[in-house]
């Protein structure tokens, strides 16, 4: 993939919900937001991460990040021990339409490995997952997911998508009965609903790892402004300690 120009972003550059296209890794100190490791690490989940660092540094307020709910990067340096080693943080896409089609299918499988302790990424999972069942993504779909069918064409099935995750759970460790971790999503529906749904349809077993998770919207109930999303992008901060605040 190619270089990104980061640029300090106005109001007309704040993308939609659904168009929130996360893909190449911004390397700068300014803007490390690790975006090659989430495809498409939407704006929802992004907004909430957003409201929990407000509410949870509103009363550490400093210069003009602090005008806007936003405390100092130090005073998030250290973080209280966490009663687990490491957060996997959950984003699923699957082919849809309007009105819905039935049974959705998963069609993008991203994992997000973040260290309980130091609240860095530490490693990631992403494949995408050739829908079987219909096959081709609707119009619908790709404006909502900015997915295009040569990028399932040819893919996984999730059976074989599945196996895959479960050899890079084993690989990074978060096998070990010594080892707790946790799966982080933006609501219920990824594991409860699309995961399980899809399995059962297909007759295949989930794995016990998927069967508890945090979900982000218990956490934080409400949404902050797009006015939050643009100070995040102009003051460089990064994707861990979006995610921090949420944990501790």
């Amino acid at each position: 993939m190619g270089g990104v120009n980061i640029r300090r972003l106005g109001a007309q550059d704040v993308p939609d919900a659904a168009r929130c296209s996360m893909i190449t890794l911004l390397g700068s100190t300014a803007a490390r937001l690790h975006l090659r490791l989430f495809p498409r690490l939407r704006t929802p989940l992004l907004s909430f991460l957003l409201f929990s660092i407000f509410q949870r540094y509103s009363s550490t307020k400093t210069g003009k990040l602090a005008s806007h709910g936003f405390a100092s990067m130090a005073a998030m340096s250290s973080f209280p021990p966490q009663r687990y080693h490491y957060f996997l943080v959950l984003d699923f896409e699957a082919t849809c339409d309007k009105p819905q089609i039935h049974p959705q299918e998963i069609i993008e499988f991203p994992i997000l490995k973040l260290n309980g302790r130091t609240m860095e990424i530490e490693s990631t999972f992403h494949m995408y997952v050739q829908p079987v069942v219909h096959p081709q993504l609707t119009p619908f779909c790709t404006e909502l997911t900015g997915i295009i069918q040569a990028m399932v064409d040819g893919q996984p099935s999730l059976q074989q998508v599945l196996e895959r995750v479960d050899e890079w759970m084993a690989k990074e460790g978060l096998l070990d009965p010594t080892v707790k971790s946790i799966f982080v999503t933006c609501g219920d529906w990824d594991l409860k609903v699309m995961l399980p749904g899809q399995c059962q349809y297909l007759g295949l077993p989930v794995a016990d790892y998927f069967k508890q998770w945090i979900n982000l919207k218990k956490y934080s109930p409400s949404l902050p402004s797009r006015r939050v999303l643009l100070y995040l992008m102009e003051y460089g901060l990064q994707l861990e300690n979006l995610i921090v605040a949420i944990l501790i």
